[in-house]
C-alpha cells in the first residue's frame, strides 16, 4: 500500500514515467493472459484485439496510480495505434515527428516536473469575471501559457490591460509566438517561470502541477504586492488555504484558487 501511495506521489510529479511504468505493467499483464488463454481453451487473441487490451489495462492501471483522465485516453491509444499504422505504408519518419511532436509540448514534464494542461472555456470564462474586478491598469501573467488560447482570448476582452504568457517547452512557446503576432497587448517570453520577476503583475495565473506549487506562492509572496491576486488552477499551495474557491464543474472536477497576496 505504502508503494502504491508512493506511486501516486510520483504520478503527480513526473506523469510520463508512470504512464511508462503503466505501459510497461499493462504488457506483462496481458502476457500472462495471452498465455492462460492459449493454456486453458486454445484460444488466440487478434493482434489489435491484443493492443486494445493492452491498452485499456494501461490505462486503468494509469488512473489508478492517479494519472489525471487525459493520460487515461492516451495510455488507451498508444499501442492499439502503433498496431493499427504498424501496417500502414507509411515511412519510419512520420513516427519519429509525432514522438518529437508530443515530447516539445510537455517538455516540463522532464524537467519542470509540470506536463501540458490546457484552460478550458470554462475557466476562460471565470478568469473574465475575476478580472473584470480587478483594478486597473490590469496586468496579467499566465506562468506556463502553452499555446496561450486563453492567455490571448482574455487580452482580446481586455484591451486596455497588459497580458504576459511565459513558456519553456519548444513547440508551445513558438504556436504561442505564432498566435500573438498580432495581439497587441499580448506577449510571449521564452523564460521559466522561475526566472520571472512577478513584481509588475497584480493578477498572476498558472495551471502547473502539484510539485512547484508551494516554491511558487514563497516566490509570489516575495515579488507581488500585497492585495494582488494569485490565481492556481485545481493545484493548491501546501498547508495555506485559499481565500476562495470557484468549482468549474467540468470532466476534471477542477476549480479556480484564489489567494490574496498577504501585506
Amino acid at each position: 500500500m505504502m508503494l502504491v501511495e508512493g506511486l501516486r506521489g510520483l504520478a503527480q510529479r513526473y506523469p510520463a514515467l508512470i504512464a511508462l511504468l503503466a505501459q510497461l505493467a499493462a504488457t506483462v499483464l496481458l502476457a500472462v493472459i495471452v498465455l492462460l488463454a492459449n493454456y486453458i481453451a486454445d484460444w488466440r487473441f487478434a493482434w489489435l484485439t491484443a493492443g486494445l487490451l493492452q491498452g485499456l489495462i494501461a490505462a486503468c492501471i494509469g488512473r489508478w496510480l492517479g494519472l489525471s483522465r487525459w493520460w487515461w485516453w492516451l495510455n488507451l491509444a498508444f499501442v492499439p495505434a502503433l498496431l493499427a499504422f504498424g501496417g500502414a505504408p507509411l515511412p519510419s519518419w512520420v513516427f519519429l515527428l509525432v514522438f518529437l511532436t508530443l515530447l516539445l509540448l510537455n517538455w516540463n514534464s522532464f524537467g519542470e516536473r509540470v506536463p501540458l494542461y490546457l484552460t478550458g472555456a470554462q475557466g476562460t470564462q471565470l478568469l473574465t469575471d475575476i478580472l473584470v474586478q480587478q483594478p486597473e491598469p490590469l496586468r496579467f501573467i499566465d506562468l506556463g501559457c502553452g499555446p496561450a488560447g486563453p492567455l490571448l482570448a482574455l487580452a482580446r476582452q481586455f484591451p486596455e490591460g497588459r497580458f504576459v504568457g511565459v513558456e519553456t517547452a519548444p513547440l508551445s512557446y513558438l504556436l504561442a509566438l505564432l498566435r500573438s503576432l498580432f495581439q497587441h497587448n499580448c506577449s510571449i517570453r521564452y523564460q521559466s517561470l522561475w526566472r520571472t520577476d512577478l513584481a509588475g503583475f497584480n493578477v498572476v495565473y498558472c495551471f502547473l502541477s502539484p510539485a512547484p506549487m508551494l516554491a511558487l506562492w514563497q516566490k509570489a509572496c516575495a515579488e507581488m504586492q500585497p492585495g494582488s491576486l494569485f490565481v492556481s488552477n485545481t493545484f493548491a499551495v501546501p498547508d495555506v488555504p485559499a481565500d476562495r474557491q470557484l468549482d468549474l464543474h467540468d470532466w476534471r472536477d477542477s476549480s479556480l484558487l484564489l489567494w490574496r497576496i498577504p501585506g
